[in-house]
């Protein structure tokens, strides 16, 4: 499995490039998709997912960008109500790129339609190496909660 961390400081922003076996999928882009595009072809990897752990207030994404210079499909929890063309994940639904399993949780709290993606590089083991948690929890701390409003999510 290859697995790359791009983190824009300014914005304490964390997006993931992983990959297997010639495919790919990018976790919460930054506007800035050139270097996706770029390491992808370092690697020789074909990106097919392009997956929003939540819809951002703090930053403008780059999916759709990304998206439309390299025909991948682009992911969000089901709760997301997007009006853009999308694939909409469930909680245990799993979006495979190469050997690496995607599993998705549903996990609202910071926004309703917040998701998390367990990692299975199924060539170590059929059980997560890693979870990406988007902004449902920091480092040492939990993600806002307070964003959702009274909803009560």
């Amino acid at each position: 499995m290859y697995f790359k961390q791009f983190y824009l400081a300014c914005l304490a922003h964390a997006s993931y490039l992983i990959g297997s076996e010639g495919e790919a999928a990018v976790v919460d882009p930054q506007r800035d998709v050139d270097q996706y595009i770029q390491e992808a072809g370092t690697q020789n990897l074909r990106i097919k997912y392009i997956i929003e752990t939540h819809l951002h207030a703090d930053f403008i994404s780059g999916h759709r960008e990304l998206a439309a210079r390299t025909g991948a499909k682009i992911v969000f929890g089901k709760r997301a109500e997007a009006t853009i063309p999308h694939h909409a994940v469930k909680e245990g639904d799993e979006l495979t790129v190469g050997r690496v399993k995607l599993r998705f949780l549903e996990t609202p709290g910071h926004t309703p339609e917040s998701i998390c993606i367990l990692i299975i590089d199924t060539e170590v083991s059929d059980q997560p190496q890693k979870v990406l948690t988007g902004d449902t929890l920091f480092i040492g701390d939990v993600g806002r909660p307070d964003l959702a409003g009274a909803k009560g999510y």
